[in-house]
């Protein structure tokens, strides 16, 4: 039993064996050898999933901001949820392209000096702004390393890649009750089981006040604009950094959220 323990959590060990930037690696199908299928992939089996999953939910609920184990989380657990989002942007115009080029997003791929000179209310501009008010840097998302599948593994980087985008376009915080009112968002955009794990979980944490606000205001807020949005996979954030915020919330049917977040937990 012991042994077969050890082989199963095996992966788990192999977490930190590369430090380099996600957005540095290309996706792409080639040979990577010993069944990889892509630069960081780690295959594994239903049993080592399983575990993953089961110890990866408990640290995360644990500490939320533990990312690491929140990732190992989605790839674990989201390989159903995955193909659907998969297919949704395949039948989409804007989502098929992001397919076929496989763009990244990390400081190397950044154009900082740019999106410094666009005009403020610029998407770009408060991208940017969020990155510097929060101290919170694109380079700090894991790469993906347990989904069997080298497309799918680029549908859950890229939604990984895209959080900060989603921050900035419902104006939260990445405090507590920030990040809880995006992964409702999120939840109901993406179907994925660690969002929703999240969104359900999250607020045990929470003082009574902020509770209170969260279930009576945030929520019921974050799931109509989930709801009314299209997949927000499906928009090429990189080509809209010189439209306006505002013109781009009407695009997507966001609205303002219904009080500031901003220094609650």
């Amino acid at each position: 039993m012991a042994t077969l323990l050890c082989r199963a959590l095996l992966p788990l060990r192999q977490l930190s064996s590369s430090t380099r930037p996600a957005a540095d690696v290309p996706f792409r199908a080639r040979s990577h050898g010993a069944s990889r299928l892509y630069p960081d992939h780690i295959p594994t089996s239903p049993l080592q999933k399983a575990l993953l999953a089961a110890g990866s939910a408990g640290m995360a609920l644990y500490d939320p901001y533990r990312h690491d184990m929140i990732a190992v989380l989605g790839e674990t657990t989201g390989c159903w949820t995955l193909k659907v989002l998969r297919d949704q942007m395949r039948k989409d115009p804007e989502g098929a392209q992001i397919l076929q080029e496989r763009p990244r997003i990390s400081l190397s791929t950044l154009d900082l000096g740019k999106l410094q000179s666009l005009p403020e209310g610029s998407f770009g501009r408060e991208y940017l702004r969020f990155l510097d008010v929060n101290r919170v840097s694109p380079d700090t998302r894991a790469p993906t390393r347990f989904v069997d599948d080298e497309e799918l593994a680029y549908v859950i980087q890229r939604y990984r890649e895209v959080h900060d985008m989603l921050h900035t376009l419902l104006g939260m915080p990445t405090n507590i009750l920030g990040e809880i009112v995006v992964k409702w968002f999120e939840a109901v955009q993406t179907r994925l089981p660690m969002c929703i794990l999240g969104a359900l979980f999250g607020p045990v944490r929470l003082s009574a006040q902020s509770l209170q606000v969260l279930v009576s205001e945030l929520i019921p807020w974050a799931v109509e604009n989930g709801r009314r949005a299209p997949c927000v996979l499906n928009l090429y954030y990189e080509q809209r950094w010189e439209q306006s915020l505002s013109a781009l919330r009407e695009e997507l049917g966001i609205t303002a959220p219904p009080l500031c977040v901003r220094g609650r937990a």
